[in-house]
């Protein structure tokens, strides 16, 4: 009876599981590349959870404004911060700044495609520059990125919007927005500018006191309560009449605005448009 080889297959070793030396220069290419994304994207994402415990010890703007400052003869170099709780900030503030800012802070996913979609039109026109960010937008740009105006930036900005939406509560975002945000040459965050504006804690700010804090923020080198312009005075009395609209209440969003914003657009329908337009 004559013997049978057994059958062997000739199916190749998949290409990941061998060796380094035994792999081709470009498969090495691939998995160099590979580990470099996930890598990054797992450091990003610690970033962002560790940032639920832990305030930013510095941030990309507070470096970029130490050096501009030792390059101007005019500016003075100054560095005024100290982190506190939501709770040691006045909510006059947390009125304010959203009132003026993002009126759907509580209600949107991170992104308001609305304005983002108005911001194109305007800025596609020639009109004015209007960036149409979301404070969850400037929380992430602020915390993460240095700042610049270059298309990666923002879709940099894009991502990190989305992990702090995913991994920190509103009131996390507003805690870190409010501690780090710039409110003058060298001066970040509500504590410090409280102190360094008004002379007392964030914590007693009135509701003139954070309307003038909440002015600033558009442009915080140019217009702040030191520099009260009569635009200054004009914006400043805008957001103090919107107090009127009520207090904003973090833990409580109005059952009926959620009910009318919940299902927003998200940022990859504005992707789509975005792209349909560009065409």
């Amino acid at each position: 009876m004559e013997n049978k080889k057994p059958h062997h297959t000739n199916t190749p070793r998949r290409h990941w599981l061998k060796p380094w030396h035994a792999i081709s220069f470009w498969r090495k290419a691939v998995r160099v590349v590979w580990i470099a994304v996930v890598g990054l994207w797992l450091m990003t994402v610690l970033q962002v959870l560790l940032g639920t415990i832990f305030n930013p010890p510095m941030t990309p703007l507070m470096v970029q404004r130490f050096f501009q400052q030792l390059k101007d003869d005019e500016r003075t170099v100054r560095f005024e911060r100290d982190y506190v709780t939501l709770s040691d900030i006045s909510p006059n503030l947390v009125t304010a700044v959203i009132h003026s800012e993002d009126g759907l802070f509580q209600y949107h996913n991170g992104f308001d495609v609305k304005q983002m979609k108005i911001a194109y039109r305007e800025n596609k026109s020639g009109k004015r520059f209007r960036g149409g960010s979301t404070i969850s937008q400037q929380t992430a740009k602020n915390a993460f990125l240095p700042h610049s105006r270059t298309l990666l930036r923002k879709g940099a900005e894009a991502y990190y919007t989305v992990l702090i939406e995913t991994f920190w509560s509103k009131r996390r975002i507003m805690e870190v927005y409010l501690n780090i945000i710039e409110f003058g040459d060298g001066i970040y965050g509500a504590e410090a500018a409280s102190q360094h504006y008004f002379g007392h804690s964030a914590k007693t700010l009135s509701r003139k006191e954070a309307a003038q804090l909440a002015a600033t923020l558009p442009s915080p080198l140019k217009r702040n309560p030191s520099h009260s312009s009569p635009y200054f005075r004009r914006r400043t009395a805008d957001i103090q009449s919107r107090f009127s609209w009520g207090t904003v209440d973090l833990e409580n969003p109005d059952p009926k605005k959620v009910e009318k914003y919940g299902n927003q657009e998200s940022i990859v329908d504005f992707i789509k448009w975005y792209l349909k337009k560009e065409e």
